[in-house]
């Protein structure tokens, strides 16, 4: 798994063969949930954030954040977000109608 922006990405797997598509809109972001294949027909997962914001002459663009997920670590990575879901659920929210709050992480 790496994000897009890392330097040593191979090409060809960015631009892997679109397989399925799966779009979750959530408040305001978009994410999307793309299996690829690469020519050797190895699959993988892609996971994008966008989020449309206003530029600077006022138009729409879209921020967008990517990684890639390989088939050889599905397992660990649902693991660790299944767990860490599980911990916010049982010990962040305090009542069951709790919202998670738009978070700014540049701000961070």
């Amino acid at each position: 798994m790496y994000s897009e922006d890392y330097d040593g990405a191979n090409a060809q797997e960015r631009s892997g063969e679109d397989i399925y598509s799966k779009p979750v809109r959530a408040g305001k972001r978009t994410y999307f949930f793309d299996v690829k294949a690469t020519k050797g027909n190895d699959f993988y997962l892609t996971i994008t954030e966008s989020k449309r914001k206003v530029d600077n002459n006022g138009h729409f663009a879209y921020d967008k954040h990517k990684i890639f997920l390989y088939k050889e670590d599905f397992e660990k990575f649902t693991e660790g977000l299944e767990e860490v879901i599980k911990y916010i659920k049982t010990n962040c929210l305090k009542e069951e109608g709790d919202q998670f709050t738009d978070v700014n992480f540049e701000e961070l």
